[in-house]
């Protein structure tokens, strides 16, 4: 009997051990499968992912390599040129195109300038010795030029004669003031052909912004005011119309300019005695010597002060009003030099 109910028990443990083991078995079985189903899971997920990242790139805009803008040939006459995109070799042998590209935090792509007239507030550039010397403002050293492999070139009216000699090293933009249009007119269109190299239509839009409002305020205070724009070289007078240097004063803040009569960017030679005759209620002086550093040259003020001057209205009602050298000679049509030209009208008109 005793031995029937051993028999029994032995049997019952195993069956317990065996339904055990297949119970731990499948549990076993099922999460290894699950396991197996969490990593197929999470790899598709993953290429999924990465399908949606070159998607998402594929769909973002490509920055062409070159594109095609309207510039000016060497006569001046409107012209259209393949320019790559974005440079990042630069040569400019024009001031108002540095004094943009130093707003648009673009300086560290000049590779060559001239260096002869420093400007205020761009020595940064011509004590930088990384930047080489390309020669004047009307004559570069081509051979440097050369060397220095630029991707494009930027010129002004000093410029011109040799358009076609440097087109023929990288591709060209001429900028010019167009005194038919106006100054401020200029900048914008020249402003606006060079930032869509770059990519800072942007940029250039919101610094041109405040221009007009400026003007506008300067014009109303000048409204029925007479002028006569001149410039002191070699101690002479000569004087300016709305047709050359100085352009803004007549044409854009509204002046009547009493001797328009000129055909010269340099001016015609005058006398003291006509500034006595014609007795402007305000006389702008641009300094010429001053701003090419001529050597041993009389200053503007020290030019004016005499007898004829003293008698005019302008001086004796303290409109005598002598503009920046370099800015207004060298500079004109850049950004930061536009904003120092209407300061210092604004100081001259509205006293600010």
């Amino acid at each position: 009997m005793k031995k029937l109910l051993t028999l029994a028990l032995a049997i019952m443990m195993t069956l317990s051990l065996t339904a055990c083991n297949g119970q731990t078995s499948e549990q076993s079985s099922g999460s290894q499968s699950s396991e197996t189903q969490n990593t197929e899971t999470q790899s598709i997920e993953l290429q999924s992912l990465e399908t949606q990242s070159i998607e998402s790139q594929s769909d973002e805009p490509q920055q062409p390599e070159f594109i095609t803008v309207t510039t000016r040939d060497g006569n001046k006459e409107p012209v259209e040129i393949e320019v790559p995109y974005d440079p990042q070799r630069i040569v400019t042998l024009d001031m108002p195109s540095l004094d943009m590209l130093d707003n648009w935090g673009l300086g560290d792509r000049v590779v060559g300038m001239p260096k002869a007239h420093p400007i205020e507030y761009l020595t940064d550039y011509f004590n930088n010795e990384e930047i080489a010397n390309t020669g004047t403002l009307h004559e570069v050293d081509m051979e440097e030029l050369i060397a220095l492999e630029p991707d494009i070139i930027f010129i002004g009216g000093r410029m011109a004669e040799q358009y076609d000699a440097l087109s023929e090293i990288a591709p060209v933009i001429y900028n010019t003031i167009n005194y038919d249009i106006g100054m401020i007119q200029s900048v914008k269109d020249n402003a606006a052909t060079v930032a869509s190299i770059f990519g800072m239509e942007e940029a250039a839009a919101k610094q041109l912004a405040g221009f007009d409002s400026r003007v506008a305020a300067l014009a109303e205070a000048a409204g029925g005011k007479t002028a006569v724009s001149g410039i002191i070289t070699s101690a002479n007078l000569n004087t300016l119309g709305d047709g050359s240097r100085c352009s803004i004063i007549g044409n854009e803040v509204g002046f009547t300019n009493l001797a328009n009569d000129v055909d010269s960017t340099h001016g015609n030679e005058a006398s003291f005695e006509l500034l006595v005759s014609l007795d402007p209620d305000y006389i702008f002086i641009l300094d010429r010597d001053a701003a090419i550093n001529a050597e041993g040259a009389q200053l503007a003020q020290e030019v004016m002060d005499n007898e004829l001057v003293h008698q005019t209205s302008a001086y004796q009602n303290g409109n005598i009003i002598y503009l920046n050298p370099t800015v207004w000679y060298i500079a004109e049509g850049g950004i930061t030099a536009t904003d120092v030209i209407l300061s210092d009208l604004e100081a001259g008109i509205l006293g600010q």
